[in-house]
């Protein structure tokens, strides 16, 4: 139950046997809905009908609440792509909501993207200057304007994609729509995910794999950091020119500590696996003494179960979980979240009363959170509360697209473990060892810049620049 607002999800699928795809697009998006809960929407067309006859739908709210059955039924393509998005408070507005959909002198281009630039500001007022107006504060609709600006000057949409990811920094996965072709671009640090899957005659463009197994899609493999595909009737085409523009690769540990669906597998890494191995670190690193080890719903649970097998302590639950409430962050003030962590989780007595519970979660932010479900632990009866928490402590923003909050809200950049062990009312406090953390993902190269503040790239300064654009992240 960490405090840290989620990433987007995209999803696109080509049917080249010229199938509708709208409902597919929905239950991928409904598979994806973890990663963003703010606003979502979809975009269909079909290829064998007039370019620019492209059909969308976006709004605030839920997949199940936007995409309603009514809308769905007058859409109808073979080809399309999909969006969930969440965002930094400020930018919850419907204007914001993806796929963003452009007519332009070539036709028709629709773009879906999660993640986060860091040089939005200098490519936005080169638009500008040349007479761009925009209706959104989104990096993602300076990125469709780039790629239709760049389009009219190439042979193919292919090479105007191409142009323009080459002027981005930051991080990105995309899956933009022409009239004929289904385009997917992952960010050369491999920072975001991006999965291509086949289910038939039909190619499934993805940010997790569990948005494949929801379609009847087999998973083929991941996207390569810096890799551009392009689906269309002449077959899979690969590009990996972006891929040699930078030297290293850089894939958000945070994916495999909380952002990704548990049965998801990233770039060859079970979600699950890593997450077992981040609960076994815990344990050799701050073993403890106790009768029950339980993890926070549902982010903690499998850490939970990871410490469970390395210290020999038994594995149960703690909480009964609420489905039916929202995230605890989505509340504006934190009087309210504070009163919906009591609506959304409540303790089983029986199972915690005159026990030394060791209660696992994935992060502290500012440590609302962790502290009412101390207390409540305590008011059922436990004897003591020890906290594992199976990330290191935050201390650094993140640039990337994870709405890390600014240093002063991070609990961990303002006191020491012991300080914050005695504000939230542990017996005693011990966070994953950032040594740790690559082993946990599986031996990848990772971004852990939110932990340690060594960022992959070099983080642009762009407060001298004629006019500063506010953008949010998505």
């Amino acid at each position: 139950m960490a405090e840290i607002k989620e990433e987007c999800g995209v999803f696109g699928i080509y049917d080249l046997d010229g199938n509708d795809v709208t409902a597919s697009i929905y239950y991928g998006l409904t598979s994806l809905q973890h990663r963003g809960q703010e606003a979502c929407g979809l975009a269909v067309s079909d290829t064998k009908g007039p370019i620019g006859n492209v059909k969308f739908h976006k709004d605030l709210g839920l997949v199940s609440e936007v995409l309603r059955e009514e809308t769905l039924h007058k859409m109808s393509g073979d080809i399309g792509i999909g969006h969930v998005r969440y965002s930094t408070t400020g930018a919850s507005v419907a204007e914001n909501a993806q796929p963003l959909v452009l007519s332009y002198v070539k036709g028709s281009l629709a773009l879906a993207h999660n993640g986060n630039l860091v040089n939005t500001k200098a490519l936005k007022w080169e638009l500008i200057q040349s007479g761009a107006v925009f209706h959104t504060t989104t990096d993602s609709e300076v990125i469709a304007f780039h790629v239709a600006r760049e389009r009219v000057h190439t042979s193919c949409v292919e090479d105007a994609v191409l142009n323009t990811a080459k002027k981005l920094q930051g991080a990105y996965g995309l899956v933009i729509m022409s009239p004929r072709k289904l385009i997917g671009v992952r960010d050369p640090y491999g920072l975001k995910p991006l999965c291509l899957g086949k289910r038939d005659n039909a190619y499934v463009l993805a940010s997790e794999s569990c948005a494949l197994t929801s379609v009847g899609a087999e998973f083929i493999r991941d996207i390569l950091p810096g890799e551009m595909i392009t689906i269309s009737h002449e077959g899979i085409k690969s590009d990996l020119t972006l891929a040699n523009m930078v030297k290293t690769r850089a894939h958000c540990v945070f994916e495999y500590i909380y952002f990704a669906r548990l049965d998801s597998t990233l770039d060859k890494v079970s979600v699950y696996d890593a997450r077992i191995r981040g609960g076994k670190s815990l344990a050799k690193s701050y073993p403890v003494e106790a009768d029950l080890v339980t993890g926070v719903p549902e982010s903690g649970i499998p850490a939970a179960k990871g410490f469970s097998e390395e210290s020999g302590i038994p594995f149960g639950f703690a909480f009964y979980k609420n489905s039916y409430i929202g995230r605890t962050f989505i509340k504006p003030t934190q009087k309210e979240r504070e009163s919906s962590v009591h609506l959304k989780l409540s303790v089983l007595e029986a199972a915690v009363k005159g026990k030394r519970i060791v209660l696992v979660d994935d992060s502290i932010v500012r440590g609302t959170t962790i502290a009412n479900l101390i207390r409540m632990l305590k008011e059922a009866g436990a004897l003591e509360v020890h906290v594992r928490i199976s990330s290191p402590p935050f201390l650094h923003p993140c640039y990337f697209g994870t709405d890390v909050p600014s240093n002063d809200q991070l609990i961990a950049a303002q006191h020491s473990t012991e300080e914050i062990c005695k504000m939230i009312g542990a017996d005693s406090l011990g966070y994953m060892e950032i040594e740790y953390l690559e082993g946990m993902a599986g031996g990848l190269p990772i971004c852990k810049a939110c932990f340690d503040g060594n960022y992959p790239m070099e983080i642009p300064n762009e407060n001298n620049l004629q006019n500063d654009f506010e953008i949010h992240k998505i």
